[in-house]
C-alpha cells in the first residue's frame, strides 16, 4: 500500500480502510498474527501500510466488531484464541429448562474416510466425490444421551480427524490447535425432524419422536467452509437458547 494520510482517500474506488481491512484478514488468514498473539499497534500498522491512524483504527473497529480482533484495555489488540471467544458457549446454544448452560461431553461412535456426496460437496464447497471424513457423535446431557452430531469435513483440510479416536469435546478449539485452523462464524438453519430407527437407538427413544434438526456450516476467515455438522437434539429437558446482546 502506498498513498497516505486521509482515512477518506480511494484507490480505484476502494476505501483505504477497506484495503487495509483486506490485508488485516490475510494475515489473519495466514496466521502472520496468531491466535493469542497482539498485533502490532495502530502507529507502527499505519507507517508499515502508508495510511493514516485513522484510517488503521477504522479497520480495526470492524474487526474487532465482527470478533477477529479483541481490545484489552491497557495492553494493546489481539488476535483471540477460540476459548476467548464469548466463551466456549458462542457456538452451542442448548441450556436446560431451567437455563443452566452446559458444554456435554461427546461420545465419538465411529469415523470413516468417504467419496464427497452433492449435499456434502455443496455445504463445504467441494468437488463431488473429493475425499472427506465423516464422524458420529453423540452428546450427553446431564447423564443422558440428546444430541447427535453428523459431522462432515474435507480430508484434505483436516487430515486424519478421528483417527485417534479420542477427540476433544470441543472441536472448534481442536482445529485451531492441531490443525491452525480457525473458525470465525458459522451459519445455521433449524427444522423439526422426526427420530430415524438409527436416532432413536442412539438417543434411547421411540422413532419418529420429534426432535430438533440443527444444520450448521463453519467457516474460516472469508468465508471458506470448513466443517458441516447436522445435529439432532432431543429437547424433552433442554431448549434452544438464542441470545442477541
Amino acid at each position: 500500500m502506498a498513498p497516505r494520510r486521509g482515512s477518506s482517500r480511494k484507490i480505484g474506488q476502494v476505501p483505504l480502510y477497506e484495503m487495509v481491512d483486506g490485508e488485516l484478514r490475510q494475515r489473519l488468514l495466514h496466521k502472520t498474527y496468531p491466535p493469542g498473539s497482539m498485533i502490532p499497534s495502530e502507529m507502527k500498522l499505519a507507517a508499515e501500510l502508508g495510511v493514516s491512524q485513522g484510517t488503521v483504527r477504522r479497520a480495526l473497529n470492524g474487526l474487532v466488531d465482527e470478533g477477529l480482533l479483541t481490545r484489552r484495555q491497557g495492553l494493546g489488540t489481539f488476535v483471540p484464541e477460540i476459548e476467548d471467544r464469548r466463551s466456549l458457549f458462542l457456538f452451542f446454544n442448548m441450556i436446560g429448562h431451567d437455563g443452566q448452560h452446559e458444554l456435554p461431553p461427546a461420545e465419538l461412535i465411529s469415523c470413516d474416510t468417504g467419496q464427497a456426496t452433492p449435499a456434502e460437496a455443496e455445504r463445504l464447497a467441494l468437488s463431488p466425490g473429493s475425499p472427506v471424513r465423516r464422524l458420529l457423535r453423540v452428546r450427553h446431557l446431564r447423564g443422558l444421551p440428546t444430541i447427535i452430531e453428523r459431522i462432515v469435513v474435507s480430508e484434505a483440510v483436516l487430515p486424519g480427524l478421528g483417527d485417534e479416536m479420542s477427540l476433544p469435546d470441543h472441536l472448534f478449539r481442536h482445529y485451531e490447535r492441531a490443525y491452525g485452523k480457525t473458525v470465525t462464524s458459522a451459519e445455521e438453519r433449524l427444522r423439526a425432524a422426526a427420530a430415524t430407527v438409527e436416532d432413536a437407538q442412539l438417543l434411547g427413544i421411540d422413532p419418529g419422536t420429534p426432535l430438533l434438526e440443527i444444520d450448521r456450516v463453519a467457516y474460516e476467515f472469508d468465508r471458506v467452509p470448513l466443517e458441516w455438522r447436522c445435529s439432532r437434539c432431543n429437547t424433552a429437558a433442554h431448549d434452544y437458547l438464542v441470545d442477541r446482546r
